[in-house]
């Protein structure tokens, strides 16, 4: 028996969101949730964790885990939303304590540290068990993207978050703080290990040049044999240079600023100020 896997797509910020079920029962996990957010007003929405929602009620289903394959840097977290209306444990690789220290640092938060157990209820290792209902998966620990990406797989799915995107469009980039190329090319090595049936669910598309719609679905063999940066003979080392070369003319991700203060938190917004407001921090020339 397989997962059941349904797909939600958030536009603004090219995002697939997923809701893994157990197939012999009524239980379910929330991977990758968004939460709304525009930057202009600095006002945030729930349509698309409420889709989600949407979905659950009509199916009857029972949420046991949201989780998060790392810490995104190009949307903000639903989790604690949904947690509040499912009752369902954040869950994140452990790894997550590194990517708070660096940028609890840069924001100069209170102690330039954030306590993870405070904000996420599960930090989950290498190989470690995740359950949802009757069915067992587990949690492999794939950095490169960030120190603290997971990959979750259940039985044929393996929802692999920035590592590999659609198998047109590459990997992913390396350059945040604590990011590492070589490591990357590594945890891909990881995925592709898996069985060439297994299904690969991107948590991103944009939409390589020449195709005209978003995908989010690919298959280890898909990808070892077409990904356009890996090659059958793709050494570490070129692999490397190649995405060095590439991540030194990216951009910064337009939702980077907000998205890293507040998915260090596990989603939640910083605490109120003595005016019972919420702030954002912008760190000029930091980044």
């Amino acid at each position: 028996m397989q997962p059941l896997v349904t797909s939600f797509f958030d536009a603004a910020t090219f995002t697939f969101s997923y809701i893994v079920k157990d197939p012999s029962s009524a239980n379910c996990a929330i991977i990758d949730s968004v939460l709304g957010f525009d930057y202009a007003s600095g006002r945030t929405d729930c349509v698309a964790a409420d889709k989600l929602l949407n979905h659950i009620h009509a199916h009857n289903l029972d949420v046991q885990w949201i989780l998060e394959t790392h810490v995104h840097a190009d949307h903000l977290s639903a989790a604690p939303y949904l947690k509040e209306k499912t009752g369902a444990k954040i869950g994140i690789g452990a790894q997550v304590s590194q990517v708070q220290d660096v940028f609890s640092k840069a924001f100069n938060f209170e102690g330039a540290s954030t306590n993870s157990p405070q904000y996420f209820d599960q930090l989950f290792n290498d190989q470690d068990v995740i359950q949802i209902g009757n069915f067992v998966g587990n949690a492999l620990h794939t950095p490169g993207h960030t120190p603290a990406c997971m990959t979750y797989l259940f039985g044929d799915a393996a929802f692999i978050g920035d590592t590999l995107f659609m198998p047109d469009y590459g990997t992913a980039r390396c350059d945040f703080p604590g990011g590492d190329a070589a490591q990357l090319y590594q945890s891909i090595q990881t995925i592709l290990s898996l069985a060439d049936n297994t299904r690969l669910f991107m948590c991103h598309d944009y939409k390589a040049p020449g195709r005209d719609v978003f995908k989010n679905e690919s298959s280890v063999k898909i990808e070892r044999e077409q990904n356009v940066h890996l090659g059958p003979d793709t050494s570490q080392e070129s692999f490397v240079k190649m995405r060095q070369s590439r991540d030194a003319q990216l951009n910064m991700p337009k939702l980077i600023i907000p998205s890293v203060q507040v998915n260090i938190r596990a989603g939640y917004m910083p605490e109120p100020e003595d005016n019972g407001q919420r702030y954002l921090k912008i760190p000029i020339d930091k980044f």
